[in-house]
């Protein structure tokens, strides 16, 4: 962030009457200056993502029946939080930045930046710690290394004579030891034990053999991917509040009275439904849910993510009955061909948007959830960072099928259903069609879902 603010304050310089000889080409200067503090903010915001809601998730003790369903409220209330910063900086600190300068807006988040690594670390004589297990990645290449190695070797009827250490702990430090599960047998080679083993002793190397425990953390790793790949087309959908849903506004009347709406700015809604839902999720979904499931959280987090799928399909639904509508009313105006702003109010894209901010409070935090939850105990923080990976992957999956789309539907008498002039278009049709891809997809996730076996930590 002080880069960022070193390079708001190199347009001053450029300015003044005496510029220094080393920010002669002050344009050069700021445009590198500004950009390696824009890669670095965005390192900085990856990295810690993950280790900042596994950590405090970590504060939360599982034994302790009422600090685990807190644990569950700390998902929500974080994303309210983070939504919350979100609208913030999006109105007073953009309104700041328009009217006084890019330095104090760029310097008022600095600020709080530091203000909160300060609260932090005030606070690290009361945190609880998890102890680092050793390197994940080097655990899974042990298992899949073990197991090729074995692949000739039969597995024993018993399971209980795999490999595992005696006693209560783990041979992972920091971590529990995760009871046998059926499936994924291949990877269960990798802790039969041989006499050979025993004279050598080298049952003390990970190389040559692994634990039950650990064969179980690769196995959770491998049963997530299928609900990681399901829940990927929902950021596909959220990429469109930022793009096509943005398009769509553009052509759409945005005066209410005498104030203009941009149409940028009406993604405003989505963090107003999330500001307002979380706390109706966390004060009243919640407790009636309860009373009928008779689970804890209400709803497990797989059914959580299912219903914000859902949402996601009636919001793309919504977008396609407005744009079908908004091109009706260009073609009753005479506008079909002339890129100009449709007498449609932009108000009827709240539905859209509010739906898909539904669809957060529901997929993006049961997402989170339960990578956390089901993660290994010493693979947390890689495990949300995967589940946050799966934002990434939905972007450039939306990329990919929009960047498709005039390739298959323009022609040399087809403008194509996204042209320049979406007057001209069908909008509606790629809303449809990427409705109809959810809906696929949720059958997907279902069937998924059904058959995922959870993880059993002794």
């Amino acid at each position: 962030m002080m880069i960022l603010v070193m390079s708001a304050i190199l347009s001053l310089i450029s300015t003044t009457p005496h510029v220094w000889p080393a920010w002669t080409n002050t344009v050069s200067s700021q445009h590198m200056t500004f950009f390696v503090g824009l890669y670095m903010v965005a390192i900085g915001f990856g990295a810690q993502s993950p280790c900042v809601i596994s950590f405090g998730a970590d504060q939360f003790d599982d034994t302790d029946g009422e600090e685990k369903i807190k644990k569950s409220s700390f998902f929500n209330w974080r994303h309210f939080i983070v939504n919350a910063g979100s609208l913030i900086s999006g109105t007073i600190i953009v309104w700041i930045q328009d009217h006084e300068s890019w330095v104090w807006g760029l310097s008022i988040s600095t600020i709080f930046v530091a203000l909160a690594v300060g609260s932090f670390l005030l606070g690290s004589t009361m945190y609880r710690f998890q102890k680092p297990g050793g390197s994940p990645v080097a655990r899974v290449c042990q298992v899949i290394v073990v197991a090729t190695r074995n692949f000739h070797k039969d597995l024993p009827y018993d399971c209980s004579l795999l490999y595992e250490v005696s006693g209560q702990g783990s041979a992972i430090e920091g971590s529990r030891k995760l009871e046998h599960t059926a499936g994924l047998q291949f990877f269960d080679k990798a802790a039969i034990v041989t006499s050979s083993d025993c004279e050598s002793g080298s049952l003390l190397s990970a190389w040559r053999i692994c634990t039950v425990t650990q064969v179980e953390e690769f196995k959770i790793l491998v049963r997530m991917l299928p609900i990681w790949a399901t829940t990927m087309l929902f950021a596909t959908v959220l990429a469109q509040m930022f793009s096509t849903f943005v398009e769509q506004g553009m052509l759409m009347d945005k005066h209410i009275g005498s104030f203009e709406i941009p149409a940028a700015s009406f993604q405003s809604v989505d963090v107003v439904a999330v500001l307002a839902l979380v706390p109706a999720y966390e004060r009243i979904f919640v407790p009636v849910s309860r009373k009928f499931t008779g689970t804890a959280n209400g709803i497990t987090s797989l059914q959580r993510m299912g219903i914000g799928l859902f949402l996601s399909i009636l919001s793309l639904v919504s977008a396609a009955l407005v744009e079908s509508n908004r091109l009706q009313i260009a073609q009753a105006n005479g506008l079909v061909h002339r890129n100009e702003v449709v007498p449609m109010s932009i108000l009827w894209q709240g539905p859209q948007y509010f739906l898909i901010g539904a669809g957060e409070v529901f997929s993006l935090i049961g997402l989170t959830e339960f990578f956390y939850e089901e993660s290994p105990d010493a693979m947390r923080s890689l495990c949300v960072a995967f589940s946050l990976a799966n934002m990434s992957a939905g972007n450039y999956l939306s990329s990919l099928i929009v960047s498709l789309v005039p390739v298959f539907t323009a022609g040399r008498d087809s403008p194509g259903w996204i042209p320049d002039n979406l007057n001209e278009g069908h909008l509606d049709r790629f809303f449809w069609m990427m409705a109809g891809l959810c809906f696929l997809n949720l059958l997907a996730f279902a069937f998924c879902a059904v058959r995922y076996k959870c993880k059993k930590a002794s």
